[in-house]
């Protein structure tokens, strides 16, 4: 049977296609046209500026503007939080999935359930304990309060995804290692890391991506810009007056925010389905 398809079946898959793009890409079309609007033309109706200004994208970016003290600084924040946390869970994660992968101990499988179960875990559940416990212990609105968190998002879907990667590399290679004079330490770091890069790549764009985003930890273990998120940041806007709604600046500095997410996708896409679909076939 051919798996070819027929002139119908094309058609109707690109509408689907065209749907799902237009369906998933309105919300984000809506907030850049939302970005470049003047204050007195949110309420009019209109999908596209009646005239394009940069007015809002002065305002976040200006060094007189709110972003002094708001949302320049939650930028830098998020940057090096986000990095930090990227970094120590995708160490952490592939030195624990090479350990499940390629060892063979009682209670691995348990661990990998425990890490799956703890990666769809709800985050809002343990806020509080949370708050109250970094109050006493001095990590409330601290870079530390917030990378510890994180890396409760980050390192158990990181652990899981790694995993599978180092399932797939042929035993014999780290063994000819070996054979030839390595240490373990070293077939690992010469031999099984470079083939796992793909997956170690991906997985680290997947957990930049987790904790760039999150808003419940942003806006419950920070009170100050001093270690405030850029998501977080934002409920904290306020008009140029009492009166005046702050949806321009708000759309502006989520276009910001999400220039640089855009940016790694479309530069490292082949990379990322890549590790993805290597990830997904076991060998």
């Amino acid at each position: 049977m051919s798996g070819a398809l027929t002139g119908r079946q094309r058609f109707w898959w690109a509408v689907i296609t065209v749907l799902v793009m237009l369906w998933a890409l309105f919300p984000v079309v809506s907030i850049f046209a939302t970005s470049f609007k003047l204050p007195s033309q949110l309420n009019l109706g209109l999908f596209w500026p009646k005239t394009w200004t940069t007015t809002n994208y002065q305002q976040i970016l200006a060094s007189d503007g709110i972003a002094q003290d708001l949302f320049l600084s939650s930028l830098r924040n998020s940057i090096g939080i986000s990095l930090i946390a990227t970094v120590i869970a995708v160490v952490l994660a592939t030195l624990a999935a090479y350990a499940i992968g390629r060892l063979q101990f009682p209670g691995k499988r348990l661990i990998l359930t425990t890490a799956l179960g703890v990666s769809i875990f709800p985050a809002i559940s343990i806020v509080t304990p949370l708050f109250n416990l970094w109050r006493n212990i001095g990590l409330y609105d601290t870079w530390a309060g917030l990378i510890i968190p994180y890396l409760s998002l980050t390192l158990p879907i990181s652990i899981w995804t790694l995993a599978a990667f180092f399932r797939q590399i042929p035993w014999e290679l780290e063994q000819a290692a070996q054979v030839d004079g390595a240490t373990s330490w070293q077939a690992f770091r010469k031999a099984i890391v470079p083939l796992a890069a793909p997956g170690v790549f991906t997985t680290a764009l997947i957990a930049f991506f987790i904790a760039w985003n999150d808003f419940v930890y942003g806006i419950s273990l920070t009170s100050t810009d001093r270690a405030r998120p850029v998501p977080a940041a934002l409920a904290f806007f306020t008009g140029a007056s009492q009166f005046e709604e702050p949806t321009g600046a708000i759309s502006a500095a989520a276009v910001v925010v999400t220039i640089p997410v855009v940016i790694l996708v479309l530069l490292f896409q082949r990379q990322i389905v890549a590790g993805l679909t290597q990830g997904a076939v076991k060998g």
